[in-house]
This record gives structure tokens, C-alpha cells and sequence, in this order.
């Protein structure tokens, strides 16, 4: 279905303006009335038990009708009625209140035009008391519905229940406070019943409630025809989202036309048209099977903002220096809102039909979701703030739109809807259902696992993916995910993140251990042609990860895949490593490539002896010793050689055997060389720059009699030979001398390439020692 649902449920929603339900109730403040009863005199409220037993002593059993007759039957109804002509009510307020409780009957009925009530009698209800389910006849012409007033009195039980067209609503009318009574009105032909009375006694009004001028009574409201258009509406468009071509939002959201507070947001608390088209709604969506809620929608937009003007700057000024009460808004009038920066849009404060509130955070929405598009166009800011330019930051303002809002989707979609929550959501959900899967010992027809399945599509559907650099945070998210699936064992959705993996250049490296334990859930075949894509797209810039996803994939007694499968992948990465072979490009990379670090040989060696690749492996030693600018001896191939010999299973190796020959030679060549302290204060002169100052540092450093030198200049002259020095690694101390002007640097030779070569004798000595041990264990 097109996204034109947007626009569909927008015409029907507003057709639904006769607002009110077959039923109302709530509380109203009182001033106590004078309430007098013949035969027994002025009644004291709360009600005293003992002026109830008068009260009852001088009652009659109240009847109930049946067809034509009118009967007493203590198995259908069980209270005790005094007739309206026994009862008189005064006091300075009880008409202002009685005309407020049917004023708000009213209203919430749907009624309108004038309503008056009419004493019909007072009910006096004892423990056991009770009336099973009737309806009220008309019993006054233009009567149409029935308000029950409580006054204040103590008792359990009793509740009013009211149906209607196969609603029920169950109403707790009991009011012990003397500042107050409860109330409830219904229309005449919904069937209601009253349950037993447990304890106490209730005092109720019971009044006809009747429009003048209207020969045919009000009904209770009636929406069948909205309500069965907006039914098929929503059951099309689910029917319609797995459709390949659909382009309709996931969630459907409907501003209400009355603004809510977040405390005021309840179904229970909606005004007018609103509460129609809820009582609407939440049918609709029963039937349809969606999630219904109530929740605050809101826009927030950060920009740049522009002075209105100096003058009125200067003014606006003046005045916050005169009236801090009129700050914000002379503040405001300096400004006018620049250009759009960033705009969110989140829905919060979800709340459900039968008044809970679901563990859902604020989730992002689309503006193509709003019903109809475009309702928060022309709309002023709720607020809106300006900040004056401080630094280098120009004036900026913040401003917030916010409406409250009905918020549908269908309920086999919320997973979808979730998802748009985003992996920080979605990711610690997925987790928790793969733990509990785990936990619970189920087998994948659980309904935990499907519902991690399902998520876990969603997921993968909008996986994102970094158009340059792919950094550590978006790599925990693929650790994250690929550990869940694993746990899982979900086979499909493992090889479907493997492949977006190597598709869209989501490759880090930090993944590696992931990346194995996901590849041994597939079938081996299946591992070697997604490592073959993996460390294609990626071993020229990261030959270091891709050796180390080789040597995690190839290790343990069962690997993840069979030596003989992974060869073709390893003679791949072998080759692009002796540049024989070009890495397919990476989508979107703007990365450089990766440093050479003593790992890569480690691992890669170590894979292709697992392998039993020889040949392979005296290929890689050939370039590492024939290429000393990239594979330094010091900094890559003896740590490397250290690692891999003091590790049994390679200590024997031919590759390793030579390298590990030719890191001997290199360090013994240099133990040879002489190593004595300097015998004067001549120093190597390295320094290759021939201004002025650095040629006369270079005549200081050879001059063997000299310790000291001062080098009275400009600042950036000093900053230059100070530079110069710490980039060759001159025997030199620099201090400057602040007396005077210029300063002074001042240059005083040391012995630091010396000591560098005692401890560097006392390394190689070491490592010519491990090395030696480890050949004689050999």
C-alpha cells in the first residue's frame, strides 16, 4: 500500500466530531447539603449507621420491572428505596453542584443542549445488597439516561457495572469523604448491575436525567461506520508491508486537536472530539490486531540565529538591565531564527489504553508518518530560545514543537518499530533474548528465538554502514550483533551479516574472535568463500587483521574451516602481502592503510604452517628480509621471531628457523661493534638544515672542546634550532635563559646516543640469549 494511509486515516478521524461515550463518572467537590428525610428527619454525611437503620426501617424493598409489571423479588433485587416526595435537599451550593455533576454527565455522554435531572428516589444499600443486570425503562418523557449520585458513606463492594455493545466497564462509586461524592451516568437502555454491598452501608440519589424539546431520546453514540472504514483501512496496510514495492511508514502517528501536559496524557483524561476518536480507535485497533498508544511527539531544531538589528540589541539590552520580568522575551526580539542545523524528532511518554505505561523510550519517527503529512507545519514553538554569539560561536537558537498524539502500528510489526529505536535499542534486546534462549535450553521453534529471528531481520535490513572509515564504536556493534547470532546459532542471519560485512566495508579487525566463532556455525564450504570476500576487500590496507583472521579461523583441533578450503585465501592475502596481487577496493574508504606491526608475521606464519603451506611461508620471509625499510629488525622481525619460537609448536619451523638465523646474525653483528664513551665533547653533526644558526649548531656539535652553546635570537629563530634538534636526536639539553632581550638558548651536549647503546647492547645480549636457548632446545 502507498503511503497515502496517511492521508486515508486523516479523513476518516475527523468525521467522528459527536463526541462522548455510553457512560460517564468521576468525583465532584461539595459543600454538604441539608438532606432531609420525612419520618426520620435531618441526615448526618458521612452517613451514620445508625440513621441508616432508620432510614431502612422506614423504606420499602425496591422493586423492578418486567415487561408491563412491576415486581419484588429479593433474588433479582435486594435494596431499599424511599420515594423522591420523602426526600428534600437544600443548602446555598447543592444546586450549583447538582448542575455541575449533570453538566459533566453531559459532556461526557455526547449530550448537547440543556439537560435537567429529576429526583427519582433515594436508595439505601446494606451489606448483601445487590441488582443483577437490567435495563432502566423510561420512566418521564425525554428521559435518556440515568445519574447515580453517592453521597458520602462507608461501605465495600457494590460496584456499578455498565455494558454496552460489548464494552463493560466496572465503576467503584464508594466515597467516605465529607468533602465529596461520586457520581456515574449511563444511557437508559445499557444494561448495569450492581454488585453485592461486603460491608457498610451507601446513601445514593438516583436521578432521571431528560432533554427538553427532543421527542426521541438520545442514544449512546454510535461510530460503526468509522469505526468498520478505519478496521479495513489498517487491516489493508498490514497486508500490504511485505510487499517488496511497499512504501508505507512502520507506525502511524495522529495529533490530537486539545494539548495535554505529560501528567495529563491518559486515555481516561482526552477532551471532546479527542475521546471520540479514541473510543474509535482502540476498538478499531482490537480488531485489526495494532498496538494503540497515547504519547508526546515532539520536533527539536538547533540553528544559527541573526541580530534583528544594533539598535534594537542595544535597547533590548537596557531593558534586562531595568526588568529581569522582561528578559526573555526583549531577549527573543534581538533574533531572528538562521538556518536549520540539526532537527530531531522523537515520540515519548507512551501510554496505553487501559492506563499503563510500557517499557518503551522515546523512539525516532518520520515526518512521512504523521497523519495527515505536514500536521506540525505553520505550528508555533512550544519553546524557543536564542544565545548570544560568545568566542568564535555565532548567536544560535534552540526551539521545540510538541503535540500529543495517538501512535498506531500493527502488532505483528513491533519488532520493525523497535528497530527504529536504533542499535543502541535494539542491540542490549537482542542480547537479552539470545540469554534467555540460552538460558531457557529451547530449541529454535521457541517463541523467544523467533523473536529474536524476527528482530534480528529488521536489524539487518537497515544495517548501517560508514561510507569512509569504519571505527571502533560501529565495530562493537558488528561484535555485538555477531555474538547474539552465534549464541543463537542462526544461520541465515550470521550469513547475512558476514556478507554485508565484506559488501559494505565494515571490516575493523577488533572482530576477529567474533568473526571465528560465527564461522563455526557454517558450513566450511559456505566460511571459506566469506573469508575469501573478507580478506580480498581488505588485506591491502589491513594485512595485519586479515593475518589474524586467518590464524584465529585456522586454529583448534576442529577449526572452523578445513586447511584445505582456506589455502585459496591464504595465497590470496600471500600474494597482495608481496604485492603480486591488488586488494579489491573498499567501498567508501578513506582510511590509510594499516602500520606493519610484528603480528602480522606471527600470525601469518603461524596460519600457513597449519595450512602445511611451506612454500608460502619461505615466500613471506623472502620479502620480510628483503624489504629492511618495511620490516625494521628491531621493531618488527625479532619481536616476531621472540614470539613465535617461544611458542613450541612453531619453534622448529623452517621459516621461523630462518628468520630466527638471520635476527641472530643482526645482533650479534652488532654486539661486535665497539662501545665506548665518548672521550671528549666531539658529537655526530646529523643535522641536514644550512640556515646560519643550524650551520654554526652543526660547527658546536663536532667542535670536541666546547660543552655549551648559547644561541641569542628571536624567539621563532630559537623555536626553528630547537626543532631541528629534536627531530635528529642531538646529544643536546635546551633550556632558555629569559635575561635580557632576546633570550637566550642555551645547549648543553650529553651523552644520550652512548647511552642509548648500552641499553640497546643489553637487549640484544638478552635476546641473543633467548634466542640461543630456545635453538638448543631445538
Amino acid at each position: 500500500m502507498k503511503a497515502a494511509i496517511t492521508r486515508e486515516l486523516a479523513k476518516i478521524i475527523p468525521t467522528i466530531r459527536c463526541h462522548g461515550d455510553f457512560y460517564a463518572t468521576g468525583k465532584s467537590e461539595i459543600a454538604m447539603p441539608n438532606l432531609e428525610v420525612g419520618g426520620v428527619g435531618r441526615i448526618a454525611l458521612p452517613l451514620l449507621p445508625v440513621q441508616a437503620e432508620q432510614l431502612i426501617a422506614i423504606a420499602a424493598r425496591a422493586p423492578y420491572g418486567r415487561g408491563e409489571e412491576t415486581l419484588i423479588d429479593t433474588d433479582v433485587r435486594r435494596t431499599w428505596q424511599i420515594a423522591a416526595d420523602g426526600v428534600h435537599l437544600s443548602g446555598n451550593s447543592w444546586a450549583r453542584t447538582l448542575d455541575a455533576i449533570v453538566g459533566k454527565a453531559a459532556n461526557s455522554l455526547g449530550v448537547t443542549g440543556p439537560v435537567s435531572a429529576e429526583l427519582y428516589k433515594l436508595l439505601v444499600y446494606d451489606a448483601g445488597s445487590f441488582f443483577v443486570e437490567h435495563r432502566d425503562t423510561e420512566k418521564i418523557p425525554g428521559m435518556f439516561a440515568t445519574l447515580v449520585v453517592v453521597l458520602p458513606s462507608a461501605c465495600n463492594g457494590g460496584e456499578l457495572i455498565v455494558r454496552h455493545r460489548g464494552r463493560e466497564v466496572c465503576l467503584d462509586l464508594n466515597c467516605s469523604d465529607s468533602a465529596e461524592v461520586s457520581f456515574a451516568a449511563f444511557y437508559a437502555d445499557c444494561v448495569h448491575e450492581v454488585r453485592p454491598v461486603t460491608s457498610g452501608f451507601r446513601l445514593t440519589l438516583v436521578y432521571n436525567l431528560t432533554r427538553s424539546g427532543h421527542r426521541q431520546p438520545a442514544v449512546p453514540p454510535e461510530y460503526d461506520k468509522e469505526q468498520t472504514a478505519i478496521t479495513a483501512l489498517l487491516r489493508r496496510w498490514v497486508a500490504n508491508k511485505d510487499s517488496p514495492d511497499d512504501s508505507s511508514p512502520e507506525k502511524l502517528i495522529y495529533p490530537l486537536e486539545y494539548a495535554y501536559t505529560p501528567a495529563e496524557l491518559s486515555f481516561d483524561a482526552l477532551k471532546s472530539a479527542d475521546a471520540a476518536a479514541a473510543a474509535v480507535l482502540v476498538r478499531a485497533a482490537e480488531e485489526a490486531a495494532f498496538d494503540l498508544h497515547l504519547a508526546l511527539v515532539s520536533i527539536d531544531e538547533t540553528g544559527s540565529a541573526e541580530y534583528s538589528g544594533y539598535a534594537s540589541r542595544r535597547r533590548s539590552r537596557w531593558h534586562r538591565a531595568r526588568d529581569d520580568d522582561d528578559d526573555e522575551e526583549d531577549y527573543d526580539d534581538d533574533f531572528d531564527v538562521g538556518e536549520i542545523i540539526e532537527r530531531t524528532l522523537t515520540v515519548s511518554h507512551w501510554r496505553r489504553p487501559d492506563g499503563r505505561q510500557p517499557a518503551i523510550n522515546a523512539l525516532p519517527f518520520e515526518e512521512r508518518e504523521l497523519c495527515p503529512p505536514g500536521s506540525f507545519d505553520g505550528l508555533e514553538p512550544d519553546e524557543q530560545h536564542f544565545h548570544e554569539a560568545t568566542g568564535n560561536e555565532g548567536a544560535s537558537f534552540e526551539r521545540t514543537y510538541r503535540r500529543a498524539a495517538f501512535v498506531l502500528w500493527p502488532r505483528a510489526r513491533r519488532l520493525a518499530v523497535l528497530n527504529q529505536a536504533g542499535l543502541g535499542v535494539t542491540l542490549p534486546y537482542l542480547n537479552d533474548l539470545a540469554q534467555r534462549w540460552t538460558q531457557s535450553g529451547g530449541s529454535q521453534e521457541s517463541p523467544t528465538w523467533g523473536e529474536a529471528h524476527v528482530l534480528a531481520g529488521h536489524m539487518l535490513h537497515g544495517w548501517p554502514a560508514s561510507p569512509g572509515y569504519f571505527g571502533t564504536r560501529q565495530a562493537d556493534e558488528v561484535i555485538s550483533m555477531l555474538s547474539s547470532l552465534t549464541q543463537l546459532h542462526d544461520t541465515v542471519h550470521v550469513d547475512t551479516l558476514l556478507s554485508a560485512i565484506s559488501a559494505k566495508g565494515l571490516y575493523h579487525g577488533s572482530e576477529n574472535e567474533a568473526l571465528a566463532r560465527a564461522f563455526g556455525i557454517l558450513p566450511p564450504e559456505r566460511t571459506a568463500e566469506l573469508m575469501g570476500q573478507i580478506i580480498s576487500a581488505n588485506a591491502q590496507m589491513m594485512p595485519g587483521a586479515c593475518a589474524g583472521l586467518l590464524a584465529r579461523t585456522s586454529e583448534g583441533t576442529q577449526p572452523a574451516c578445513p586447511p584445505a578450503l582456506l589455502h585459496p585465501v591464504a595465497t590470496a592475502l600471500v600474494e597482495t602481502f608481496l604485492g603480486q596481487r591488488a586488494s579489491a577496493s573498499r567501498p567508501g574508504c578513506l582510511r590509510w592503510p594499516d602500520p606493519i606491526e610484528s603480528s602480522l608475521i606471527v600470525d601469518l606464519l603461524t596460519a600457513l604452517d597449519r595450512m602445511d603451506s611451506p612454500s608460502l611461508a619461505g615466500r613471506v620471509v623472502e620479502h620480510v628480509l628483503g624489504n629492511p625499510a618495511s620490516f625494521g629488525m628491531d621493531a618488527i622481525i625479532v619481536p616476531a621471531v621472540l614470539g613465535l619460537t617461544e611458542w613450541a609448536p612453531m619453534a622448529n619451523v623452517a621459516s621461523v628457523q630462518r628468520l630466527r638465523a638471520a635476527c641472530l646474525a643482526h645482533l650479534r653483528c652488532r654486539i661486535a661493534e665497539p662501545l665506548e664513551p665518548p672521550a671528549d665533547f666531539a658529537r655526530t653533526n646529523t643535522v641536514s638544515c644550512r640556515c646560519v644558526h643550524c650551520a654554526e649548531l652543526g660547527r658546536f656539535l663536532v667542535d670536541p672542546g666546547r660543552k655549551e652553546w648559547a644561541l641569542k635570537a628571536a624567539q621563532h629563530f630559537r623555536s626553528h634550532v630547537e626543532s631541528v634538534i629534536r627531530q635528529h636526536d642531538c646529544d643536546l639539553d635546551c633550556a632558555t635563559r629569559r635575561v635580557g632581550s632576546p633570550h637566550s638558548l642555551i645547549c648543553t651536549k650529553n651523552q644520550a646516543s652512548y647511552e642509548r647503546r648500552v641499553r640497546q647492547r643489553k637487549d640484544d645480549l638478552r635476546n641473543v640469549e633467548r634466542l640461543d636457548v630456545f635453538s638448543e632446545h631445538g
